[in-house]
């Protein structure tokens, strides 16, 4: 199946939330409640409280401490704009290389504001402010994070949602 279709869409709706909101962030996923059959097409449409559970996946398997896991939630061709890191990340290597450093800090994300668009079945859109408490790795001291995200999600072929575009930025003031 193309998705070029669905990318445009993302990239339009991106484009959009950044002049709206000064910022984008896209990208985790979930298994789906259909396989991507003939049958798929009949799905009932995604609904917020589903997209809203793709972040609980994936801050999850940030709890997992384990890079390859958290990369697990990512298409293959997926791009990371990460919070803490000017590096663009486009690769499995690259984006299991910002986890690696990433998850030294015993991450734990806390959504405080989301807005979800629902494209169509098969692209969402979860965009809003998160924050994660951090244990420095090296002192121990602890610290929180406030950050603006979006998160693109695709479903794949075999009903699966990963991320295809996560842009997470700092806070300018504070």
């Amino acid at each position: 199946m193309n998705r070029r279709p669905a990318r445009r869409r993302i990239a339009v709706a991106t484009a959009t939330a950044v002049l709206a909101t000064g910022t984008f962030a896209l990208g985790a996923g979930i298994a789906g409640a259909d396989s991507g059959s003939k049958g798929a097409q009949h799905a009932a449409p995604v609904t917020k409280g589903q997209v809203l559970e793709l972040f609980d996946h994936w801050n999850a398997a940030l709890r997992t401490g384990d890079p390859e896991k958290v990369a697990d939630l990512y298409a293959k061709d997926a791009v990371l704009l990460p919070t803490v890191s000017n590096e663009v990340r486009t690769d499995r290597a690259e984006i299991v290389d910002y986890f690696e450093h990433f998850l030294r800090n015993k991450p734990v994300g806390t959504k405080v504001e989301s807005v979800v668009n629902v494209l169509d079945r098969d692209t969402v859109i979860d965009t809003g402010v998160y924050e994660f408490a951090l244990t420095d790795h090296d002192t121990g001291e602890k610290s929180t994070v406030k950050a603006r995200y979006t998160y693109a999600y695709e479903k794949q072929p075999n009903g699966r949602w990963l991320i295809v575009n996560h842009h997470s930025s700092k806070m300018p003031q504070g």
